[in-house]
């Protein structure tokens, strides 16, 4: 992976992303506005906001990795899932426009009888905010022999964070997580379901937390 290239220092700032309570941003269903993205690409350098009640996984992976785009690199909890049902999903981006000022895109999902349907879900978050309940969990295995999840995101399979090859990574059988606030950089879907979808473009700061 091109992450050994970019020299062992910068490894060190994942100790602010690779603790166990960040597992949970297990697939908050964050790509709303994107859908299915492109397998590889260059995050904008821009983060969006996430809230959800709750987030019922199955097949559930994270390690570290580096979000690379125009405006440098990015530490990020890289968490994939193999399936995920999201209920009252609420996803925001604040975009400045010059001279108009602050638009935000609010997009809601899920709030209805029907969840918001994911599957081969990769989220690179650094920042959550949740209640958290793992089965069969395991901490600090080697991200490259993960085996309950759909393992570290590869070139053509969706994600794009680099992540260094033996590091640390935890996995669990199934997750729950309720009352879900999270702060990303990008996601990346094999597909997207989301029920009752409406989206919202205001003018000023009108994120979803």
């Amino acid at each position: 992976m091109e992450s050994l290239a970019r020299g062992g220092t910068r490894w060190k700032r994942f100790a602010v992303v690779m603790v166990p309570s960040v597992a949970a941003t297990a697939a908050i269903g964050v790509a709303i506005a994107q859908g299915a993205l492109a397998a590889s690409f260059s995050v904008s350098g821009q983060q969006f906001k996430v809230t959800a009640s709750e987030l019922d996984g199955t097949g559930f992976v994270q390690y570290g990795a580096l979000d690379g785009g125009d405006k440098g690199q990015h530490p990020v909890a890289v968490v994939g899932l193999d399936s995920a049902k999201i209920t009252k999903l609420c996803q925001s981006v604040v975009v400045p426009v010059p001279v108009f000022g602050d638009v935000t895109m609010q997009l809601k999902a899920g709030g209805g009888k029907d969840k918001v349907l994911a599957k081969k879900l990769y989220i690179d978050a650094d920042d959550l905010q949740t209640n958290a309940t793992f089965t069969n969990v395991d901490i600090g295995v080697s991200v490259d022999h993960t085996t309950k999840g759909p393992g570290p995101a590869k070139p053509g399979e969706g994600g794009r964070g680099s992540y260094l090859p033996g590091s640390f990574a935890q996995q669990a059988e199934h997750v729950l997580f309720k009352d879900v606030k999270q702060r990303a950089w990008a996601t990346t879907a094999g597909t997207f379901q989301l029920s009752g979808l409406h989206m919202n473009v205001s003018r000023g700061k009108n994120e979803c937390y």
